[in-house]
């Protein structure tokens, strides 16, 4: 029975197996304790999981309502203009439709993140510019960096996840509102808050209303992960009417199913109970991550999200440390093998209650040491016929200067496209420093317009990263970072260095001059900033007390620290 469970995970290259399918395997009636699945323990509360069953034959029996019906419930709850607003059946779907609509030749994307970022782009032929996190540097994002990147490579689309899956690294609000406005020229600039909810470095650290004043920024987010019901496949996005409404113009009218309609129009009576599960959630974040900094050889590193990204001590393989979790402890837990930009030697685990945590302690204590606490399980041994790394995706991108099909790549360059990338993309990193901090810019941003008519130098040098004591890791990263040597850059740039990699046009195959549509100029059709705010339907919707004026949800987020 556990060699069947164990080759469920042999038999999917995108992520783990569901529950479900264990559950099948395992021949059990509950499945494993789920540290791999990111979604809310505390909520909905047993209140409502037994409201919801009471009504199970009718929500099962019937249509739902439009989805227009029920995104107008939702923008209710959240104070946001329905036009601005378009749900999705999870928010895979409307990666999709963003990926078929709005992307026309090149998406960049920092790595290791949420595999679809990677993937949908190249499932459907276009180039996928990856920048690589450092491990020396905790993986934390340098806005800077990444800016300059895009430019040598020409990228029409920029994709930022915030908190980062899977290591949770967080960029504050003021710091993502001067790089969109840095990138007024692409095409697109994709916020991803799927697990922004959970964070309390900032109180309000949304950038919903930026987005819609914005005419190329769309900011995703999530409601499966933040309700705990990832089986009801519901999400959102925001942005300005013209953006959001060229989506939803293509969604199915029945895109939403009846559960996520009940579910929606039972949230404003459950407004101080989803607050508290955020609370919750955040600290048992903090003493999660206390419990397992205490294992020898275990990197923790420092998360925003609702899940901590481990590194396991030298000589041990995340595939049997995964397998022997499931198999003798009944744990499931996120092996990261299979994530580009990562290795088997991470894990994702999921934040949970202390209960869960200290079980979950003790099967690591003993795959990992046995008897003996120091010492780490064996390698994986060449007897295996199967690997969670990404060996083949790592051969594709290599293949195919990310482009994802053979001859594509080779055909953009012939074409007058950006500057060829090295795989696996050995671009500057950033300088090891004492602690993987560098991911706060300066606390006071330099003023800048929305949108920019061009990026300013004050504009790349208020991006300099300066450490943050939110970001010190809990355990420092041992031996040296992954992969090949690469060059290593200064840790900031100054703005004149940094002024012209975020400002001068790159040569493309499509467009204007460059390839790049001029400054200013609405994106794809879009309206320009100026036109947004003189929308009159742009105003906020009624306060609906949910959970109180006060609290979250509100435009811009979270209400409070927590």
């Amino acid at each position: 029975m556990a060699d069947n469970v164990t080759s469920l995970f042999r038999s999917t290259a995108a992520h783990s197996p569901s529950m479900a399918a264990l559950t099948r395997e395992g021949g059990d009636e509950a499945g494993p304790v789920d540290f791999c699945i990111p979604c809310n323990p505390y909520f909905p509360t047993p209140q409502m999981f037994d409201d919801m069953s009471a009504r199970l034959r009718d929500i099962i029996t019937y249509y739902p309502s439009s989805a227009d019906t029920i995104t107008a419930e939702l923008c209710s709850l959240l104070q946001l203009p329905p036009q601005a607003v378009a749900m999705g059946n999870g928010s895979t779907e409307l990666i999709t439709w963003i990926d078929h609509l709005l992307v026309r030749e090149s998406l960049a994307v920092p790595v290791p993140t949420f595999g679809r970022w990677t993937d949908q782009p190249m499932e459907t032929g276009k180039r996928v510019d990856m920048f690589p996190l450092q491990e020396s540097s905790g993986f934390a994002l340098d806005l800077a960096q990444y800016a300059e990147f895009i430019r040598a490579r020409g990228t029409r689309v920029a994709v930022i996840c915030n908190p980062n899956n899977p290591d949770g690294g967080f960029l504050h609000k003021h710091a993502i509102v001067q790089f969109m406005d840095a990138m007024a020229d692409l095409d697109l600039v994709i916020i991803d808050e799927s697990f922004l909810e959970f964070a309390d470095a900032e109180v309000e650290p949304s950038v919903v209303q930026e987005a819609m004043l914005r005419p190329n920024v769309i900011v995703l987010r999530s409601l499966g992960k933040n309700f705990g019901l990832h089986g009801i496949r519901f999400g959102y996005l925001v942005a300005n009417p013209a953006l959001a409404g060229r989506v939803r113009s293509m969604l199915p009218k029945w895109n939403l199913n009846s559960f996520a309609e009940h579910v929606v129009f039972m949230l404003k009576e459950h407004g101080a109970e989803y607050a508290q599960s955020l609370m919750q959630v955040r600290r048992d974040r903090l003493d999660m991550s206390s419990q397992l900094s205490s294992l020898p050889g275990l990197t923790v590193y420092p998360s925003q999200g609702n899940f901590l990204f481990v590194r396991l001590p030298v000589g041990a393989e995340g595939t049997v440390v995964r397998d022997r979790m499931l198999t003798e402890h009944r744990i499931l837990v996120r092996e990261c093998g299979n994530k580009i930009g990562s290795s088997s030697r991470f894990l994702r685990l999921v934040v949970r209650p202390q209960v869960d945590v200290r079980r979950l302690v003790s099967g690591l204590e003993q795959v990992l040491y046995g008897t003996r606490r120091g010492a780490a399980v064996p390698e994986l041994n060449n007897g295996n016929n199967y690997s969670s790394g990404t060996a083949a995706v790592d051969r594709l991108v290599g293949a195919t200067n990310g482009a994802g099909f053979q001859g594509l790549a080779a055909q953009a360059q012939s074409m007058g496209g950006g500057v060829p990338m090295p795989a696996p993309a050995p671009v500057p990193a950033p300088a090891p420093m004492p602690a993987a901090a560098q991911v706060f810019p300066q606390s006071v941003p330099t003023p800048m317009p929305a949108p920019m008519p061009a990026p300013m130098p004050a504009a790349a040098a208020a991006m300099s990263p300066v450490p943050s004591p939110m970001q010190m890791p809990l355990q420092m990263p041992m031996g040296a970072p992954m992969g090949a040597p690469v060059p290593v850059a200064p840790a900031a740039a100054t703005a004149p260095q940094m002024a012209p990699a975020m400002a001068a046009p790159a040569a493309g195959p499509m467009g204007g001059p460059g390839g790049q549509t001029p400054p200013g100029v609405p994106a794809r059709g879009g309206l320009t900033a100026a036109q947004v705010r003189g929308t009159n339907g742009l105003s906020p919707a009624a306060t609906t007390g949910w959970p109180n004026a006060q609290n979250w949800p509100n435009p811009a987020g979270m209400g409070q620290a927590g």
